[in-house]
């Protein structure tokens, strides 16, 4: 049993969205069927203004999960605590139902970069990263999600795949997982990997959240750009996900070319509907 503050049972949330900023009148306007949300927590880590109005109003009638960018667990500088606590404060407002991050490092010297950097999949790397999850899990006083990312270069010095490197820390550090479907669809495209090899290397009473997405091809590569819609290869990788790792709280992406909130609803019922097909056929 961890040690950690997290409900014990799996009991899926059902299918949420991303909270983003044009959507805001139309869900106190409309209600919309939506389980949950999940929001970004940097946008929320202010004093005050608009974004925490409607955050504390759309809090009131939704269950929501907090979903970080800048944690930078996987980088090699101290972890900064002015950041944690920021985060630690928006928790204890926002009850979340669970708190995550990316398994990544997010900039050097004190620079963020904004994005999502891949780690060395290597035993040092492991033992480093697990520590840090740990350091954090005790400041907060909670069991974190970590989050695969899209990756497209490799480090020469891996020496575990990226499901086995992501599964030894998540039990080293105790902490949980967020497993993005359309990630590990877009890495194994770039990398020539099995995703369903992916899928039965992680410990799957770990996994607490799916997020679906939408990506795009450069002609080289795909990448993980939030700005489409949930292709057919994601959603069949979806629903062989629901059948290894069974009902598990499944939220959509989009943070680009944002359409109105009823095409993200549409969008939604359809995952609600590969869900229960899969449910249905592993039953």
């Amino acid at each position: 049993m961890s040690k950690y503050s997290l409900p014990a049972d799996r009991s899926s949330l059902g299918f949420g969205l991303g909270l983003r900023t044009t959507h805001y009148e139309a869900i106190l306007d409309e209600a919309p069927p939506v389980d949950w949300f999940e929001i970004l927590s940097e946008n929320y880590m202010v004093e005050g203004g608009k974004a925490l109005h409607f955050l504390d109003r759309i809090r009131a009638d939704y269950p929501m999960v907090m979903h970080g960018v800048s944690l930078s667990i996987g980088s090699t500088a101290p972890l900064d605590f002015d950041y944690l606590g920021k985060l630690k404060q928006l928790a204890h407002r926002v009850e979340p139902a669970w708190v995550s991050d990316h398994l990544c490092w997010t900039g050097v010297a004190g620079q963020n970069m904004h994005d999502l950097l891949p780690v060395p999949y290597t035993q040092e790397a492991i033992s480093h990263i697990a520590d840090r999850v740990q350091q954090v899990q005790d400041y907060l006083g909670r069991q974190i999600l970590l989050e695969n990312v899209s990756s497209y270069v490799t480090w020469r010095d891996s020496q575990v795949q990226e499901w086995e490197f992501l599964s030894a820390i998540a039990e080293q550090a105790d902490c949980l997982l967020l497993l993005d479907v359309n990630n590990v669809y877009v890495s194994s495209q770039n990398h020539g990997f099995d995703p369903l090899a992916y899928f039965a290397g992680v410990p799957a009473e770990r996994v607490r959240q799916f997020h679906l997405a939408g990506h795009s091809y450069n002609g080289e590569l795909i990448i993980d750009t939030h700005d489409h819609p949930v292709p057919d290869p994601v959603w069949s990788l979806y629903a062989e996900a629901l059948g290894m790792f069974g009902e598990v709280s499944t939220m959509i992406e989009r943070d680009a070319d944002i359409p109105p909130l009823p095409t993200l609803v549409a969008e939604l019922q359809q995952a609600r509907q590969v869900a229960r097909r899969a449910l249905d056929a592993a039953a």
